[in-house]
């Protein structure tokens, strides 16, 4: 039996891996091997709303891409 792939960039998985990430850009965008920019844009376009304090530093480009 194959072992079932998860898209890393599914809306569920995503929001589990921010969750396990302690709701940090920085440290998801790290383990996702891609720039804050471009997770940022991945947390938007999935309707995942962005902790306090990633709020503070990323509200801006967040809404702009959302």
């Amino acid at each position: 039996m194959k072992a079932r792939q998860l898209d890393p960039t599914d809306r569920r998985v995503l929001e589990r891996n921010y969750d396990y990430a302690q709701k940090n850009v920085r440290v998801l965008s790290t383990w996702y091997d891609c720039e804050t920019k471009r997770m940022i844009e991945l947390l938007a376009e999935n309707e995942i709303d962005l902790s306090a304090n990633d709020e503070q530093r990323f509200g801006p480009y967040y809404r702009e891409a959302r």
